[in-house]
């Protein structure tokens, strides 16, 4: 798909990967035949972000929610996420940057070992970075930042009075990177269930009624136009 190079480029997004389980249940499938397709469009989806040159796009995998879920799902979505989020999508021959949000301490080991390794072998890229929420709450990355910051203050290493809205973004999983110009919720919900809370201040919420195993490039290309068309005033006039 041809797009002036303005489209989209240097743009952070936010998607919130919902619908998996409706989409299979009206296919009179099993709950795991949705997630299994909605990894795959995970992999076209970031393979297009690359390709329109957005800086830095937020997929959210695994919420600290879904572990209410039944085990046998939570199980089909861990399998999927080794298969299709860490080894199904050309890393190696990309310059592409993999970060990871989330508590990955309680995951299996040998997934924490492939995770870890992929985010030190392309720390070294240049070009987008792909991060993964996995494990992953707003609310639980808030705190942690709070009290790794009462540490230090604890320890004499800072201030509480030098504790500022910069020093807590550089605090998040985050750090260093753009806060999401836009969060992008397919499948019709109208929340954004604990995602990236500190970080979507000022973002633009973009809602498509697709849910995410039918999402396509097309629907990508048509959020990024009507996020292109909003008005950003960032409180003032």
């Amino acid at each position: 798909m041809a797009h002036p190079k303005e489209f989209a480029e240097g743009l952070s997004i936010g998607i919130i990967m919902d619908g998996n389980g409706r989409w299979a249940k009206n296919r009179g499938l099993p709950r795991t035949a949705g997630h299994k397709k909605g990894a795959e469009v995970f992999s076209d989806i970031a393979d297009y972000c690359d390709e329109l040159g957005v800086s830095s796009v937020y997929f959210y995998a695994f919420s600290t929610e879904n572990w209410k879920r039944p085990l046998e799902e939570v199980n089909a979505i861990m399998r999927l996420f080794g298969e299709y989020l860490l080894k199904g999508f050309d890393y190696k021959n990309r310059n592409i940057r993999i970060k990871f949000m989330g508590d990955r301490t309680v995951l299996d080991e040998k997934l924490q070992q492939l995770m870890n390794k992929l985010e030190v072998d392309s720390s070294v890229k240049t070009g987008m970075t792909l991060n993964i929420a996995i494990n992953y709450g707003g609310r639980p990355e808030i705190v942690r930042a709070a009290q790794q910051l009462a540490a230090k203050a604890a320890a004499g290493e800072i201030k509480p009075e030098e504790i500022t809205e910069q020093l807590l973004s550089d605090t998040m999983y985050t750090a260093g990177q753009k806060d999401p110009d836009f969060i992008l919720r397919p499948s019709g919900e109208k929340r954004l269930s604990n995602f990236m809370l500190w970080q979507a201040a000022y973002s633009e919420l973009v809602e498509m009624d697709v849910l995410w195993p039918d999402f396509t490039r097309s629907d990508l290309d048509a959020a990024i136009e009507e996020f292109n068309h909003r008005s950003r005033r960032f409180g003032g006039l």
